[in-house]
């Protein structure tokens, strides 16, 4: 937990940072014109970008080089949509941030099923009742070593164990309502 304490902590200071760097002025990248020409007598049409003020953003400010000769630049400019657009580099680095952070946690998360929790639940509850077979469980008792479970996970105050039992009791229940679907053709309801 104080591992998770720390890596939440330098996040929060990562994003402060990032922040910060929010204020300064705006980076040339995050914003531009976006002229789009339709096609024009014998000329196709083509996308312009380029870095102005919102002020100059029109198709003057923008298109260069000019596709058509001087006196058809009014009509081929009447036709172009030029639209000024804004992001926010630094929302997205967040977002990125955090995206991979939770990603970073799931990852952990499944190691820890698939390396640790085994481990635990050997040295914890013996080896001997995490094999169980369909002839222990019994058709008449499915849930006959619920019990002991749940004494067990009482006696151990801990937070993993209750998780642990829950996990154990939906396994037993799954296998229950497999036997009865599978085996005795019955669907419970």
């Amino acid at each position: 937990m104080a591992a998770l304490g720390a890596r939440l902590c330098s996040l929060l200071l990562l994003l402060a940072a990032l922040a910060g760097l929010g204020a300064e002025a705006k980076n040339s990248e995050d914003v531009r014109c976006k002229c789009i020409c339709p096609p024009y007598k014998d000329h196709s049409g083509h996308i312009y970008n380029k870095n102005v003020s919102q002020k100059d953003c029109d198709c003057l400010h923008v298109v260069e080089p000019m596709p058509v000769p001087g006196p058809d630049v009014e009509a081929y400019c009447l036709r172009c949509e030029c639209k000024y657009e804004e992001r926010s580099s630094v929302t997205i680095k967040v977002t990125i941030i955090i995206y991979l952070s939770i990603l970073g946690l799931l990852l952990l998360y499944m190691v820890y099923l698939t390396l640790v929790e085994p481990f635990l639940k050997r040295r914890l509850l013996g080896h001997s009742q995490l094999i169980q077979s369909d002839e222990d469980i019994g058709d008449h008792q499915p849930f006959a070593n619920a019990h002991d479970v749940l004494a067990r996970s009482r006696s151990r105050a801990n937070v993993l164990n209750k998780v642990e039992y829950a996990q154990q009791r939906w396994k037993l229940q799954v296998q229950e309502q497999r036997k009865s679907v599978f085996d005795r053709h019955v669907v419970l309801s």
